[in-house]
């Protein structure tokens, strides 16, 4: 059987490490061991954050559509509770945007649930 030598996978992987650590302080760019180690812990900060992203937004349009309905008279659960069951379905981006471009088409949402 012939002898396998290893070294071009070797350098093929460390390189490929070595590629995704650029932008990196100090020797966490350029030498494999403190580059896969912090590799290792970027990929994790990555991860756990695209989850964050989306808890941060909500509670940011949340905030956009609270101000925006108070402003109005009205609190954030009593708007919420009109649309429920006026059944309109608007998400809370979509109320977050309109608050924010189209004011006078959110105080007609508003003023629709209102009625009920």
């Amino acid at each position: 059987m012939a002898r396998v030598k290893r070294g071009t996978t070797a350098r093929k992987r460390r390189k490929n490490v070595l590629s995704h650590t650029k932008g990196f302080k100090w020797g966490r760019k350029s030498k494999y061991r403190l580059a896969k180690d912090a590799l290792i812990h970027a990929w994790q900060y990555a991860y756990r954050d695209r989850k964050a992203k989306k808890r941060t937004l909500r509670r940011q349009w949340e905030l956009q559509v609270n101000a925006a309905s108070r402003a109005a008279g009205v609190s954030y659960s009593r708007f919420i509770a009109g649309l429920k069951s006026q059944n309109i379905e608007l998400d809370r981006k979509m109320l977050a945007k309109l608050a924010n471009d189209k004011p006078e088409l959110f105080l007609q949402v508003l003023s629709k649930t209102k009625k009920g």
